[in-house]
């Protein structure tokens, strides 16, 4: 059995502009939750969740303490990174002359 061409040819053509579910169907009620938040341009973008309530541990006021941590000088074995300004160990040190950069600044590129 042999078919010509114009009986392989019932393909019909697909209009992408067309509405892909018809009016008539329900939303998804998960769709609608999220539609109804609103964006981060009305809320000024911050990222809260409104139900979610402020919870203060007693003897959490931690305004009174100082955070102090010690310096540590840049060691003989380390290095900065020109390029993204971490100090690593010279073994991560880039193999090419120039300026110093570290194994991976020099890997990105």
């Amino acid at each position: 059995m042999t078919t010509t061409n114009l009986e392989r040819c019932h393909v019909m053509a697909t209009d992408y502009d067309a509405p892909r579910k018809p009016d008539d169907e329900p939303e998804n009620p998960a769709v609608l939750q999220v539609m109804s938040r609103p964006s981060r341009e009305q809320d000024g973008g911050l990222d809260h969740d409104a139900t979610q309530e402020v919870v203060e541990l007693p003897g959490a006021d931690l305004s009174g303490e100082e955070f102090v941590v010690p310096l540590v000088p840049i060691q003989p074995d380390e290095l900065v990174c020109t390029r993204c300004f971490l100090v690593h160990h010279r073994s991560r040190s880039s193999r090419t002359p120039g300026p110093l950069i570290c194994a991976d600044c020099e890997a990105v590129g």
